[in-house]
């Protein structure tokens, strides 16, 4: 296997398929954003007068054909080389001979792959964050639409109080937008530009490290080289955590769906193609859709944890175990986006049942309506509500199913406007305009970034 630290021994091969993994497969991901960092990079060495006008021109153009291969799925890492890195540079060098030499002067694949990484990470905080988005939209028009249609309310499982599916829906609405703000603190975190402190120490070249945080469209940078290379692991752990705070929503809602779609409920239903059957029973519709997202989002709660014990009493600097943080946090947002879209879909299709409290067993629900009505006619509080639990014990309850809730956030004020807006001030927070202008920059056809 080619590499380019390589100098005269070869690596024992047992040595070397335990220590790869499953790196060259991962760092595919990753191709487009290498050649995001290294656009910048040698914009940077040029504008310091480490590459020359020209073989920036050569460099840049080769690499915006490289991006564009990547984008259209014409590229691979081809057997033998090592990591995307290693790719990209073998390209380039094998298209335009030494100019392709000169692209990595002032850095460290440390330093090459964490921007890869935080680039990475922006890019898909970037789809969980539309996909929460349509999601949460689709709650809140449901929200709305059944707003006047009731529901049992359970506590420790048992009928408790009223409840509505306007509640129901919008309760996930806002968990989702509070879920965000988790996800907003991860990408500040993540959207910090480390290229430039290579190993991890720094460069003795004079790297302008603001002008390539520019380029990227990063906020700022990991100011000091150190912490820079500490982060890896940070930022995974961060992320996870804001991943695991919507799977634990979701994982939430999924449960819901599946009680709610029993024959001990038939709160909802959906149409037959969308739920599954027994081999034997052919009365089922089984919500195997919501049973495995409940699955993957347990599992992604679990993520938090599986990135610290990956990084525990590390010590300062770069490690090889860092590596395989890849393989945790790559295919979680993969089952999350997957989770939130079929979530999205389902609901899409849900129906509701209107009738549910016309059954008897639902009677008391009402109960502590019946009480706060007397409350409300001069009656004090205690007698009222041993006035109705007598009632209750010998068989004379026999409520009004009515409800006439007017605070904030209850049934009759569901608050969802509010809830919107929330939503859309976490959204706007994360910027991505800014983002998406700077790449668009760096990858247009019309010459090398503007640099100075």
């Amino acid at each position: 296997m080619s590499k380019l630290w390589q100098k005269t021994t070869n690596v024992n091969q047992l040595v070397e398929t335990f220590t790869v993994g499953r790196d060259r497969e991962l760092d595919r991901e990753m191709a487009a954003f290498d050649v995001l960092g290294s656009l910048a990079h040698t914009a940077m060495l040029e504008s310091i007068g480490l590459m020359s006008a020209d073989d920036l021109a050569l460099v840049q153009k080769e690499l915006k054909e490289i991006y564009a291969d990547i984008q259209n799925n014409n590229f691979t890492i081809e057997d033998g080389i090592e990591d995307v890195h290693s790719q990209v540079e073998m390209l380039l060098t094998r298209r335009i001979g030494d100019a392709g030499k000169k692209i990595h002067s002032g850095r460290s694949r440390n330093d090459q792959v964490l921007v890869d990484l935080k680039l990475f990470f922006r890019s898909r905080i970037k789809e969980v964050v539309e996909a929460t988005d349509t999601l949460f939209r689709q709650l809140i028009i449901l929200s709305e639409k059944h707003k006047d249609v009731l529901l049992p309310g359970y506590t420790h499982l048992q009928v408790a109080m009223p409840s509505s599916f306007g509640l129901w829906f919008g309760a996930y609405a806002e968990s989702l937008a509070d879920d965000l703000e988790m996800m907003l603190a991860a990408w500040k975190i993540t959207n910090k530009n480390p290229l430039g402190s290579a190993a991890g120490y720094g460069s003795s070249f004079p790297l302008n490290r603001t002008l390539t945080t520019e380029l990227l469209g990063f906020e700022r940078l990991n100011h000091n080289v150190v912490y820079a290379q500490m982060g890896r692991g940070k930022t995974e752990r961060i992320i996870a955590q804001a991943l695991s705070s919507i799977a634990a929503t979701l994982a939430k809602m999924a449960m819901d769906q599946c009680l709610y779609l029993s024959q001990n409920f038939t709160f909802v239903s959906y149409p037959e193609h969308l739920t599954t059957g027994s081999s034997i029973m052919p009365h089922k519709k089984n919500p195997d859709v919501w049973e495995i997202m409940r699955g993957k989002c347990n599992r992604l709660q679990a993520l938090p944890n599986d990135v610290a014990l990956m990084t525990t009493n590390l010590p300062s600097g770069y490690h090889r175990e860092l590596q395989l943080l890849k393989e945790l946090l790559f295919p979680a947002f993969t089952d999350l986006l997957s989770c939130l879209e079929m979530a999205t879909f389902m609901l899409q299709n849900i129906s509701v049942n209107k009738n549910i409290l016309d059954d008897p067993k639902y009677a008391y629900l009402f109960s502590v309506e019946e009480v706060n009505k007397a409350v409300l006619n001069g009656v004090p509080f205690r007698d009222a509500y041993k006035q109705i639990g007598l009632d209750i014990e010998q068989g004379n309850f026999d409520p009004e199913k009515a409800v006439n809730h007017t605070h904030e956030g209850s049934i009759g004020n569901l608050q969802n406007d509010q809830i919107t807006a929330a939503m859309n001030e976490v959204i706007s927070g994360f910027g991505f305009a800014k983002v998406d202008d700077a790449i668009a920059k760096l990858v247009s056809e019309s010459g090398s970034p503007k640099v100075g």
